[in-house]
């Protein structure tokens, strides 16, 4: 759909069957001076209800069709709105008779390292390269932010420009999707966020205050299940995870956190396609639930070198699962030691208490570091949550094989 006025009543109904809903495949690009109302601003002041200055402010991109992601693309004119539709085409138009739309001629090379694309400063962590991310000396633990953009950026196809669906979706920038080409091959491509990320709304005190590293909140996740939906039976998926889990907090269970992380595994079993999921960092939590091998036996889990993968990040399990183990090396180091007896004698417990916290702070690194030390990708393929552990150079090389072994398989 490309609206180019002002939709009132059963149009935007008409609009919504087509491109808003959990499952549907279509797109929604709003033109300048577009809105999609259900009842017009003179309608809704003469009735006595609620209105806004002017019809963009109930139905345009800007306020409402953007920020609640029922608008997909924003275009600065009709022939823009037209150019974003051929180019949604590209990526998306089947042939009849054909099942995947048809291969483009690329001169990006197949093999060519990712590693080399530029990073930037985005993120904090001083990452020159992509590869840095990958780093054993840069990123050890693979803990420290990192603009997932510049990652898609550097497997994709570079002679074929991107697209990014939802990209104002208010509440849902943790999730990035993209409709790319790799090696040719139109891919719808999600990645996850892996850098905090500010607030643009009204903040709830039981909410978090900032969009946090790796995580899904529920306008995130609602958005990689319906780019997963949209892409069934049409292109692959392939998603590059640096995903720690979903948020819990009380704001998020508030709104609708379990159903839209219900969808995503719906969508995953449901889908019909190649779908490749490729851990580029870490991976834990409900997203091994939901991205599961369990859900469909057909897709495809890989991990680059170096990435951690467990349902618990270390911290988190160690100040919880392994509480007890933890209160016991507290309680047994010497420093414990002394300042419990200084405190018997002295009868004042401050210096314990500044003890006790420095110790529990490295006890619990400790434990963490241990717990990340035994959960790394290696025992998650032994265990066969993951396919296959790929070298930092291969990042692209794989993702194009991948796509072109699941679309032939389809194709036989």
């Amino acid at each position: 759909m490309v609206v180019t006025g002002i939709n009132v009543g059963a149009q935007p109904y008409w609009n919504a069957e087509a491109t808003m809903l959990m499952h549907t495949r279509g797109i929604l690009v709003m033109c300048p001076r577009s809105a999609m109302v259900l009842t017009g601003k003179d309608a809704l002041d003469y009735s006595g209800s609620v209105s806004a200055e002017d019809n963009l402010g109930i139905g345009g991109y800007d306020r409402i069709m953007g920020p609640n992601g029922q608008a997909q693309y924003a275009a600065a004119s009709l022939s823009e709105g037209i150019q974003i539709l051929l180019r949604h085409y590209e990526h998306t138009y089947l042939a009849p008779g054909e099942r995947f739309p048809r291969r483009a001629v690329t001169r990006d090379p197949v093999d060519r390292d990712a590693q080399e694309y530029p990073h930037g400063p985005s993120g904090g962590a001083g990452f020159d390269k992509v590869g840095d991310i990958f780093s054993v000396e840069k990123n050890p633990d693979r803990k420290k932010p990192f603009d997932i953009r510049r990652v898609m950026a550097a497997v994709v196809d570079q002679d074929h420009p991107w697209m990014e669906r939802w990209r104002d979706l208010r509440g849902g920038e943790t999730a990035v999707v993209w409709d790319a080409h790799l090696g040719g091959w139109p891919v719808c491509l999600m990645g996850m966020e892996a850098r905090p990320l500010p607030r643009l709304e009204f903040v709830p005190a039981d909410g978090p205050e900032l969009w946090s590293a790796g995580t899904l909140f529920p306008q995130s996740s609602k958005k990689v299940a319906r780019a997963i939906n949209g892409a069934s039976g049409v292109r692959p998926v392939v998603v590059l995870a640096n995903l720690s889990g979903f948020d819990g907090s009380p704001e998020s269970m508030r709104r609708l956190q379990l159903e839209y992380g219900a969808e995503i595994g719906r969508a995953v079993v449901n889908f019909q396609g190649p779908f490749i999921f490729c851990v580029v960092s870490r991976y834990h939590g409900g997203a091994f639930v939901v991205f599961s091998k369990a859900l469909r036996e057909d897709i495809e889990v890989v991990a680059v070198e170096g990435a951690r993968a467990s349902v618990i990040g270390g911290a988190p399990a160690a100040a919880t699962v392994f509480a007890r183990e933890v209160e016991t090396r507290i309680r047994k180091d010497p420093r414990t030691v002394t300042a419990e007896e200084a405190a018997r004698a002295s009868g004042s417990r401050l210096r314990l208490a500044e003890v006790l916290a420095a110790v529990r702070s490295e006890k619990v690194g400790q434990v963490a570091e241990e717990f990340d030390a035994v959960h790394t990708v290696e025992r998650a393929l032994r265990v066969g949550s993951l396919d296959r552990i790929i070298a930092p150079r291969d990042l692209r090389p794989y993702l194009v094989s991948a796509v072109e072994r699941g679309i032939a398989r389809y194709q036989r």
